[in-house]
C-alpha cells in the first residue's frame, strides 16, 4: 500500500498562495450527494480560521486528494506541491462553499483546477494543445485505429498503483485530457472549454493517451 507523508498544516498555511483559481471545472461538474455528516462544524471552524479544524480537514482528505494529484503529475514530489497549493486554496475559499453538495467533491474540484493551473504556468506542458492535430502524432496512426486498438485490449491483472505509475509516464497534455474525460467525466466540449483547446484536439489527445497508456501497462505487466 502506498503511503504519504503529510505536510504539516502550519507550514503549509504560511505565506498563503496568491494565485487565483483562474479556471474552474464547468457548472456541469459531478457534485452529487449531500454534505457529509460531521462536516458542518469543521467547515465553520475553517471559516473562522481555527487551525485545529484546518488540521482535521487536511488529515481527512489528504490521502484521497493526494491520489488525485498523483494522476495529474509525473512524480510524488510534484503531486505534493500541487496538493499543498490546493489545500491553501481550499482554506482561503472555504467561506464560498455553499454546503449544498459534497464537501469532498468541492475539494476535489479545487485540486483538479490547481493541477491544471500548475501545468499552464509551466508553459511547456501544453505545447501540443491549441491545434486540431497534435504535434505528438506517432506512426501517423488514425484516431479511429487507435480507439479500435484500445477496445481490443486484453485483460491485465493490474493494481491501482500500476495504473498511476503508467499515467505518470504520459505527456502532461495526454495525462490531463485523459483524467478530465475518464475520472472527472467531462465531455470533450467541457474539456475544450476548460483547457482552451478545440474539441478535435481533446478527442485526439484522449485517443492517443489511451493508446500509449495501454502500451505502457502491457510493457510493465510483462516485466513483472
Amino acid at each position: 500500500m502506498t503511503t504519504f507523508t503529510a505536510i504539516p498544516i502550519p507550514r503549509m498555511l504560511h505565506g498563503l498562495a496568491t494565485q487565483p483559481i483562474e479556471r474552474r471545472l464547468p457548472a456541469t461538474e459531478r457534485m452529487e450527494g449531500a454534505l457529509e455528516p460531521g462536516m458542518i462544524g469543521l467547515i465553520d471552524g475553517c471559516v473562522a480560521g481555527e487551525s485545529r479544524s484546518q488540521q482535521k480537514v487536511y488529515e481527512l482528505f489528504y490521502g484521497k486528494m493526494m491520489a488525485v494529484c498523483l494522476r495529474y503529475t509525473k512524480n510524488a514530489d510534484q503531486a505534493k506541491d500541487i496538493l499543498q497549493d490546493g489545500f491553501i486554496k481550499v482554506f482561503r475559499s472555504m467561506d464560498r462553499f455553499n454546503r449544498s453538495g459534497s464537501f469532498e467533491g468541492w475539494i476535489r474540484r479545487i485540486m483538479v483546477n490547481t493541477a491544471i493551473d500548475h501545468f499552464r504556468r509551466t508553459k511547456n506542458a501544453y505545447l501540443l494543445l491549441g491545434t486540431d492535430r497534435s504535434i505528438e502524432d506517432f506512426e501517423n496512426q488514425d484516431e479511429e485505429d487507435i480507439l479500435e486498438d484500445v477496445g481490443q485490449e486484453e485483460e491485465l491483472d493490474l493494481k491501482p498503483a500500476d495504473v498511476i505509475n503508467a499515467m505518470q509516464k504520459l505527456t502532461p497534455a495526454y495525462r490531463t485530457v485523459f483524467n478530465l474525460y475518464v475520472f472527472e467525466e467531462m465531455t470533450h466540449k467541457e474539456i475544450a472549454d476548460t483547457l482552451g483547446i478545440s474539441v478535435g484536439t481533446s478527442k485526439s489527445n484522449l485517443a492517443k493517451a489511451k493508446h500509449n497508456l495501454k502500451k505502457l501497462l502491457k510493457k510493465e505487466h510483462k516485466l513483472l
